[in-house]
């Protein structure tokens, strides 16, 4: 059965079939990966843009990296419910962001989608467009609403979050709940340097959909010996959490070497892809393909 944001797959690898019946949960099946991130190379790029008039963000690279990283290898886009694999119809992103006007501190989680073929510079487009709405006091995302819409009635809270849970599990929440969700998204990053912290490997939630966590910490330096010259740099690190139920350990170090690429040549994001690879095992015809 279809989900309204996903295809089931049909014809993987049997292994991959029978594996989420026997790890039940995201829990059983994490993996970690940690990434040092050159950092020296993104400010170079964010320079570069500052001097064509473009105010480029951290943020718009990391996730133009991932999404170019995510057109050429569509299985990071898949999930794992009720011991199904799906391909999801769509591509979004969610992360934190702090609600600054008013001194309130208030932080909110911003959901954005993305067609697979955006450049870097639409990317950025949408994230500094929606950082500037959310960092309003007074706006509301579609995250907040649903939030303070299950929360009007406090002794009801537990009961509503268990019928969601139970619903998303045996038949699939509508698209106007799991577009207000965090948790149903391609990927979820949180940016601890904001806090002055390093970067922890993030726990990847049991309800919804998310099966990758990006976790970012504090700048650091490294040393690193090249040939016979031993080098001091400056990175970001990173600490990546996957459910590997989805695909397999060499599949997911072999995309974030791949990740790290990109990351270092940003410029290779300012032009769309060639092409767009799609799940080989979505055997739907013309499927559907949501962009918000």
């Amino acid at each position: 059965m279809n989900r309204s944001d996903g295809y089931k797959l049909k014809g993987c690898d049997p292994f991959y079939e029978i594996i989420p019946h026997v790890m039940n949960h995201r829990y059983d099946a994490t993996n970690y990966i940690s990434l040092d991130i050159d950092m020296s190379a993104i400010q170079k790029y964010l320079n570069q843009c500052r001097s064509r008039g473009i105010n480029m963000k951290h943020m718009s690279v990391i996730i133009a990296a991932y999404l170019r990283l995510v057109s050429q290898n569509p299985h990071l886009n898949r999930f794992i419910v009720n011991k199904r694999i799906y391909s999801r119809n769509h591509f979004c992103v969610s992360f934190v962001t702090l609600k600054t006007e008013g001194d309130s501190g208030e932080e909110t989680v911003v959901k954005l989608y993305f067609n697979l073929d955006d450049d870097i510079f639409e990317v950025n487009r949408k994230v500094t467009e929606a950082i500037d709405v959310n960092r309003l006091s007074t706006s509301d995302n579609s995250m907040d609403k649903l939030l303070k819409g299950i929360t009007r009635i406090p002794g009801l809270v537990g009961g509503i979050v268990g019928i969601l849970k139970l619903w998303d599990k045996l038949f699939s929440l509508p698209f106007s709940i799991i577009d207000g969700s965090p948790f149903h998204t391609s990927l979820f990053i949180t940016n601890l340097a904001s806090l002055r912290t390093n970067a922890v490997y993030h726990h990847i939630y049991e309800f919804g959909t998310t099966s990758i966590f990006i976790a970012m910490g504090q700048p650091a330096k490294r040393v690193s010996k090249v040939g016979e010259t031993v080098k001091e740099k400056k990175v970001i690190p990173v600490k990546v959490t996957v459910d590997e139920r989805v695909e397999s350990g060499y599949y997911f170090a072999r995309c974030f070497r791949e990740y790290a690429r990109y990351i270092s040549n940003p410029e290779i994001l300012e032009e769309k892809p060639e092409k767009i690879v799609r799940d080989e095992n979505v055997k739907v015809r013309n499927p559907k393909f949501i962009v918000k």
